[in-house]
């Protein structure tokens, strides 16, 4: 592993020969990229604590949930911690502080994903804050949502006049199929947290069936997840509204559930997800996810619904990579999540978020 090169300024050119990682839910192979020119990775922020969601601010500064219970503020110069509530957060496994959201139309607020404790044990809720007013609640927007040390989902995302999140089985696997649960599922709500008139049960709901998705990104009106597999079976789905996806009955490929577009044997654990639509020629419109137990950036060409190239990026450079989203200057960011009880050996300035850019 080549992370001890943490600090200095890397160029990356793309230049791939076929893995020995197996893709069964789609007929592509994937290459592994070794990265030399072309491409620069910068350090924007470093010496965070698990950062988990991400936003960018409409005045450029970059906001970052820990899942300890903090939210910083990232410029050029600066990483400020703005907001400390983890005295109402439960850090228990992998709970804690976790999605984060700016509303698209009042940058005053914005929406996080927590777990708490309740009188009824670990539970996750979403909240809405104020931000100028160091972050205090607005609004609890939906609570009560089971939770575990393991399995919470935790992603927020916003898309139109709606808010998605997508909540884990929280080890509870039969949850997953019950739809009186909210536990695996993606829930669509309106910014002001109440059920979706567009979804396909009369409540939160927007699809179920779902272990523990950790990604959601748009496209051309199209919602795509990535979802953490058990031992096999990581997968990349497309979500309509009142689709079931199949767990604890099947993962992956089956002719009884929605099939997801690829699938990943051995596990990864896929991240937060993006589409990228910045200066690299190369990766235009392609599909972004961090990996967690596969320690790198993985791409993904998607065309007509279909996955038709793959490619893993920084293998082992940065360990654990959790979160990808895109800028307001079109870069690709990442943010790497070693100082989650996972990683064997964090790098001193760990953990860090990324920036990838030309050169």
């Amino acid at each position: 592993m080549r992370r001890r090169t943490y600090l200095r300024t890397m160029a990356l050119g793309i230049t791939g020969f076929t893995g020995c990682m197996e893709s069964t839910g789609s007929t592509t192979q994937i290459s592994t990229a070794n990265i030399d020119q072309g491409v620069r990775i910068k350090t924007v922020a470093m010496n965070l604590e698990v950062p988990w969601g991400a936003d960018f601010h409409s005045n450029g500064d970059l906001y970052v949930t820990e899942r300890p219970g903090r939210i910083r503020r990232i410029r050029p110069n600066s990483n400020d911690i703005v907001a400390d509530i983890t005295d109402q957060i439960a850090h228990s496994g992998e709970g804690g502080l976790l999605g984060f959201e700016f509303h698209p139309e009042n940058d005053n607020l914005a929406y996080t994903y927590q777990t708490y404790d309740s009188q009824n044990g670990l539970r996750n809720r979403v909240v809405r804050h104020r931000i100028n007013d160091r972050f205090s609640r607005d609004k609890v927007l939906i609570d009560d949502i089971p939770a575990s040390s393991i399995h919470n989902g935790g992603r927020v995302a916003i898309d139109d006049d709606a808010l998605y999140v997508t909540t884990g089985d929280a080890g509870n696997e039969g949850q997953a199929q019950n739809r009186d649960s909210l536990a695996g599922k993606v829930l669509r709500l309106t910014l002001d947290g109440n059920p979706h008139p567009d979804n396909s049960f009369d409540s939160e709901v927007f699809t179920y069936g779902h272990r523990n998705p950790q990604g959601l990104a748009f496209r051309g009106g199209t919602l795509f997840s990535t979802e953490h597999g058990p031992t096999t079976n990581d997968e990349i789905n497309v979500l309509e509204a009142g689709n079931n996806y199949g767990w604890p009955i099947v993962t992956g490929v089956s002719d009884q559930f929605t099939n997801p577009i690829a699938t990943y044997t051995p596990t990864i654990a896929p991240g937060g997800a993006t589409f990228y639509d910045g200066p690299i020629s190369q990766w235009q419109g392609n599909f972004f996810f961090g990996t967690l137990a596969g320690q790198h950036l993985h791409r993904v060409q998607i065309e007509k619904g279909e996955v038709v190239e793959q490619e893993r990026l920084l293998e082992g450079e940065y360990g654990r990579l959790r979160t990808t989203f895109i800028g307001p200057d079109k870069h690709l960011y990442v943010t790497t999540s070693n100082q989650d009880g996972r990683s064997a050996a964090p790098a001193p300035q760990d953990d860090r978020v990324l920036r990838l850019q030309p050169a």
